[in-house]
């Protein structure tokens, strides 16, 4: 599967030139889900997780997001793609 996901956020980690998300995994959930976990619930534990409902795209939010050049790159074991 070829698939593009792209982002606007350019100061992610996974940021890449064109607007595209260089992760290897992802994961979206809604803005509740994400505000009340660590950062360590990320792509890596999505078969562990509740599906979550969300009625518009303004209540999701990518829970794979890490500060680029923060040192935290790993805090989440999703890696980047070549």
């Amino acid at each position: 599967m070829n698939q593009h996901i792209h982002c606007i956020i350019n100061n992610c980690h996974y940021w890449s030139q064109g607007n595209k998300c260089a992760a290897n995994e992802i994961l979206v959930t809604s803005d509740e889900f994400g505000a009340n976990q660590p950062d360590r619930i990320d792509a890596t534990m999505a078969k562990q997780l509740t599906p979550q409902p969300a009625e518009t795209c303004m209540a999701t939010c990518c829970k794979t997001f890490v500060l680029k050049g923060s040192g935290d790159a790993n805090v989440d074991r999703v890696q980047k793609m070549s």
